[in-house]
């Protein structure tokens, strides 16, 4: 676990509530004031990353944070949580949860009033509003004109969603933009469609555009090339391809690349992406210079008589760090978020 903040004292605590990001490897937790007619309408007072698989459970580690920062749980009536799942029968339903999250005994075990349980793409994506140029580094560097932004990622699964402009406010599409057909774009990603057809009825994108992804991809290229490979696991993978001289790893990897760049161009396209493409997740940090060196851009701009658009639309790389804690307390506060017993996520 690792604190990105020190505490920091509290003046009200009704304007004051917990949120967290919680995925299927890391939980980011932190402790959110409200920021009435700010630009930014929170402020992060307090910040902790938790390895999920240290702990038993989410209220354990919710409780931890708080015991930490905010001297208890007392005071703290409200929480927002961005999750990759969905509500089900009063029950958090996420594939890549390490536990099950009943969602009344969470509410009473930690004395909340109020918890909005949101996906946390759609998190990430409200929170895109709030960045300033810092906050992230650009992949294509161009400007952008107002207009819809797409956020995207691939890390345990292939998240989805989209920025939407408002005259008051902005709102979030959510999107199940990784469960589309995969599209090849040459013969070798034609060859690895058909290997992964072949244990499947459907392949979508996040088949290949994932960390399970990137092993499929390594795991198809290896049967096509004839050869075996004792890497098993996307970060030997991806590490084997930026710091090793491994063949087949670089290739799984560029692979990867481009089938990235062609999505996120076809995602730009449909939703007319004018203000940009975000990516995030937590695979594209660690691979940055190899994604900058790839085909992404050429894949990206490779969309017939929309490459003119496509060239004014800015990519840039997230570091996802606070975002999705960020985004999350901000859609219970603009009450863009729904009550947990009802709302569904888009994981």
């Amino acid at each position: 676990m690792t604190d990105t903040h020190a505490s920091a004292n509290r003046d009200d605590v009704h304007t004051t509530l917990l949120s967290a990001d919680v995925g299927g490897t890391h939980a980011r937790v932190g402790l959110v004031a409200a920021r009435p007619g700010k630009a930014l309408p929170v402020s992060v007072l307090a910040h902790r990353s938790y390895v999920c698989a240290e702990w038993p459970g989410l209220a354990e580690i919710l409780e931890d944070f708080l015991a930490r920062h905010a001297g208890g749980r007392h005071g703290i009536k409200r929480c927002a949580l961005a999750v990759a799942g969905y509500v089900r029968n009063g029950e958090l339903v996420a594939e890549n949860l390490r536990w099950p999250v009943r969602i009344a005994d969470l509410r009473a075990r930690l004395g909340l009033e109020h918890l909005d349980i949101v996906n946390d793409f759609e998190a990430l994506a409200f929170a895109v509003q709030f960045l300033s140029p810092r906050d992230s580094m650009p992949v294509i560097d161009t400007a952008g004109s107002p207009g819809p932004a797409v956020v995207l990622g691939p890390g345990t699964g292939l998240g989805c969603a989209v920025l939407m402009p408002g005259g008051h406010r902005a709102t979030v599409l959510p999107s199940e933009a990784g469960h589309v057909a995969l599209a090849p774009g040459n013969e070798r990603e034609i060859e690895v469609l058909r290997r992964l057809g072949r244990d499947r009825p459907y392949v979508h994108v996040g088949h290949v555009l994932s960390g399970p992804g990137l092993v499929n991809l390594h795991r198809a290229l290896a049967e096509i090339e004839g050869i075996a490979s004792p890497l098993v696991e996307p970060a030997q993978i991806s590490a084997a391809a930026v710091h090793g001289n491994d063949p087949l790893a670089r290739g799984a990897l560029t692979m990867f690349c481009a089938l990235l760049g062609s999505f996120a161009g076809d995602l730009a396209v449909i939703f007319k992406a004018s203000a940009g493409v975000y990516l995030a997740g937590g695979i594209l940090p660690a691979i940055r210079d190899f994604l900058l060196a790839s085909d992404f851009r050429v894949r990206f701009l490779n969309k017939g008589l929309m490459r003119p658009f496509l060239a004014n639309v800015p990519v840039r790389l997230l570091e996802h760090g606070q975002l999705g804690v960020i985004g999350a307390a901000a859609m219970q506060i603009d009450g863009a978020a729904g009550p947990a017993s009802g709302r569904a996520g888009h994981g």
